[in-house]
Formats: structure tokens, sequence, C-alpha cells
């Protein structure tokens, strides 16, 4: 961050400073107690667990110049009537004064940290890039990573999550971001929107955010998706669409999967056409990989550039398609970050194409936030593990009683189905029935846990 003083962080967010001189300056701001630094702002977020105001002693004498907070605490202070809300505010202003950065955003229903990785491949050996840390993609999250840039920044990646209509309307007015990219709409959310039309409107706020054409703004959609096509018309941004359209400005054309379950293609845009061999796993990477060409070609970078960055490209975040090979010959794929119907198919092909030839299972949990579509998704995504011969099935907890009972009622499937009520019974039934060579792909919503299982598959080896 530049360092900014209290004076110009209070007048930015209408903050009354309290018990601070206002010449001090702030160069880091931070929501953690645990990362202060000299020079930090802490931003004191009260919850229903914890309160960040009693943080404020620990992280004044830590080295914090300021806490931002909703009431005196006795410490240097700038009060808020919102801590989050004069976050964002802040964070808003900051944006807006650096003249020469480029800021690009990205929403969907899924593959949005990974579209976003892959971005930073390619950005990152061309100029000073800021990206969110894993997926620093809230309200607290992204002002964050905007409040990373400095001076020396002309590439800021922001990824745009939402529980509902206006949040990421909300995000945009703080990023104010010249190239927005609609990746994909699926199935995560309906629980709370209750159609995939209602999330498709829901994520389309980031191509209404965008400026006109006329003012430099571009729109990057999936041509591949109706719902996503559907949104362009809130837009008076340029548009780029991607995918394996044949009308797709940015096509994937000639895919090819490797024996480690990785995708090649020929990458197609404006007469250039480049060779990709991506070295992450999964099919579905090739619209992320589409995506994030998409958008560096977007803000003007070389497709040269935008080859080499994708075929460089590792998995960078965690739990997202981590494969790791055990010395006994076990492979564990750790996808347990979050879960919903689109990418638990693309995780499922993934396991089948890596497993040729040897025994696959598939240890998976609850799809959340499904609402009345919960049972009839679950069920249906029991009934193609058996369709994609998958080896071994554990269903883990009470929310996966459908899973498990479509795939038995697939097929002639038996023993090859187990249900359990939890992680700790995974992890015993996979420790006593794995074999050496096997593959297990563990995957689920984020708040089931199912990471767990991986950890314990890495920590103990077969005898």
């Amino acid at each position: 961050m530049i360092p900014w003083s209290v004076a110009q962080i209070s007048a930015a967010i209408n903050g009354e400073p309290d018990l601070v001189d206002p010449a001090s300056l702030v160069s880091a701001v931070v929501c953690d107690s645990r990362q202060v630094v000299p020079g930090s702002m802490f931003v004191a977020i009260p919850g229903d667990r914890v309160d960040g105001h009693s943080f404020a002693a620990e992280v004044i004498a830590a080295g914090a110049v300021v806490v931002l907070a909703e009431r005196p605490v006795g410490m240097p202070a700038i009060i808020v009537s919102n801590s989050v809300a004069a976050l964002g505010e802040l964070a808003a202003a900051y944006v807006r004064s650096l003249p020469e950065i480029t800021v690009l955003a990205l929403t969907g229903s899924s593959g949005k940290t990974t579209t976003k990785d892959m971005l930073a491949y390619i950005l990152e050996p061309i100029a000073a890039t800021v990206v969110p840390q894993g997926s620093y993609n809230s309200e607290v999250g992204l002002p964050l990573t905007i409040l990373a840039c400095n001076v020396d920044t002309r590439y800021l990646v922001l990824e745009m999550g939402m529980r509902g209509l206006g949040h990421i309307a909300y995000l945009c007015r703080i990023g104010a971001p010249q190239i927005g990219g609609l990746i994909n709409v699926g199935s995560a959310h309906l629980g709370e929107l209750g159609s995939r039309e209602a999330i498709a409107e829901a994520k389309g706020e980031i191509l209404a955010g965008l400026p006109s054409a006329a003012d430099g703004g571009i729109a990057v959609v999936h041509a591949d998706n109706p719902l996503v096509r559907a949104q362009e018309a809130r837009t008076t941004a340029r548009i780029i669409s991607f995918g394996e359209s044949v009308d797709s400005d940015v096509r994937a054309s000639r895919v090819t999967i490797d024996e480690l379950a990785r995708a090649g293609f020929e990458l197609e845009f404006d007469g250039d056409i480049g060779s990709v061999q991506l070295q992450l796993a999964g099919e579905h990477q090739v619209a992320n990989a589409c995506a994030a060409a998409a958008l560096a070609l977007a803000a003007g970078v070389d497709f040269s550039d935008v080859i080499t960055g994708l075929n460089s490209a590792q998995p960078r975040s965690r739990w997202r398609m981590e494969i790791t090979n055990r010395s006994d010959g076990v492979t564990v794929i750790n996808d347990a970050y979050n879960a919903n119907p689109e990418s638990m198919r693309a995780a499922l092909k993934a396991l089948v194409a890596l497993g040729q030839g040897r025994r696959t299972w598939a240890v998976l949990g609850e799809m959340g936030e499904l609402g009345a579509d919960s049972q009839d998704e679950h069920d249906a995504l029991g009934r193609m593990i058996v369709r994609l011969d998958v080896s071994q099935l554990i269903a883990v907890g009470s929310g996966t009683r459908a899973l498990y009972l479509g795939a038995n009622l697939e097929g002639s499937w038996g023993d090859e189905a187990a249900w359990v009520e939890d992680v700790d019974a995974a992890i015993e039934m996979l420790k006593a029935n794995l074999r050496p060579g096997d593959v297990v792909l563990v995957k689920a919503s984020r708040s089931f846990g199912l990471e767990r299982v991986a950890q314990a598959l890495l920590a103990q080896e077969l005898p």
C-alpha cells in the first residue's frame, strides 16, 4: 500500500480520529490481528463469535498505527458507523488514486479462483500484478486485495463472489473494473436465489458495472453458456467471448486429454493460433484457461505472452484439484475446497481420466446451497458415478443419502457404494481398503471439512 495518513483515510471514509495523530502514516491494512506489522491499520470487525474490537490493545502493541473501529477502544482509532463499509469506501478511494492501473474482475459459479490463478501466470511476468490471496472475493477480501497495490502495480485482478442480488454490484462500485468477466453460470447458490436465471442476474451485475466501450469497458463472456450470453444486454462495454463455439472470439479447438488428465488444445484469437498444454488436471480447465486468456487479451497482452502464461500455469490455490502421488502409488486428488453439480461432474471426469487402468475412489460430501433441488442433484450425481464406471463410492454425511441411493438404483451397484456417517468413518474405510495404485478423489462443499480425508491419507501411507 502507498502510505496514506490517518487524516487522508479519515477524509475518505468520513471517519472521526480518536487518540491518534492525524499525520501518522498507514502502510498496510489488515483484518486479522495475527497479520499486523508495524505501520498497519487494523480493521475491527464485530462478529458472532469474535469481536475485532477486543484485539485493539494487542494490535497497537504489535505495531499497528490505528484501529478502524465502530466505537472508541481506548487506543488510537478512526471511528466509523460500520467498519466493513468503511473498508470498502477506503478501497474505492484508493484504487481511483492509481491512474496507471488496469483493473480486471471476474465472477462465475465455479472456476473463479483457478481462472484468477491462470490469469496471474499470464500477467505477472509482464508487469507488477496484484491478485487475491486464496478466495479473497467478499466485501472484506476484495478491499484488502485493492489495498495491497502500490505505485508499481499495473494489473489488479479482482475475484467477485456473491450471496445474493446486489452483492457484485457493490463490489463493482468499490473496485471500478475496466474489464469484467462472467465466466459461467451454474447451480451454486441455487438454494438462495431459487433459479439459474436468478443466479445469472446476480452474477451479471459484473457486466452492468462496467464502463461503456467508449470509456474503455470490455466485457468477457462465456460463449458456450446461454445464461451468460443472456446477460450481455446489460452492458454497453465491448464484448469479447470465449469458449469452444465456432463463433467465440477466443476459441479452444482440438482438445485432447493426456494420461495425467491434463488438457491440451489449440487457442485461436484474431487470426493467431497457439498450442496450449495445461499442467492442471481436468477437461473443465479448458474453459478456465480460455477465460483467463480472454481477460488478458482484453487488457492488451500479446497473444504469445498469453500462450506462454497458460503453458506455465501450475496449481496455486489449495484444495483445488491438488494431485499428490504417495510413494506406494496411491494418488490423492484433493478438490475439497468447494462443490456444486457442475464442479462435481468435472472432478469425476478428471478422476476417471486420471485413473485409466486403476481402481478409482470417489469420496464425496454434500453439495450445499442447492435448496429444493438438493435431492434431485445428489441423486443425479450418484447415477452419473455409476455411468462413469468409478470403482468405489464413499458418500459422507447425512446430506449424501440421495447420492448413495442414486448410485445403488443405477445399474447393479452393491458393494461398490458405501454411505458413512462422518469424515472419521470415511478415513477408516479408506485405510482399511485402499491398495497401492488406487486413485482417490475427495470433494464436497467447503463447510463439510472433507479436506481432512485427503490430509489423513497423505499423512499415513499404506504399509
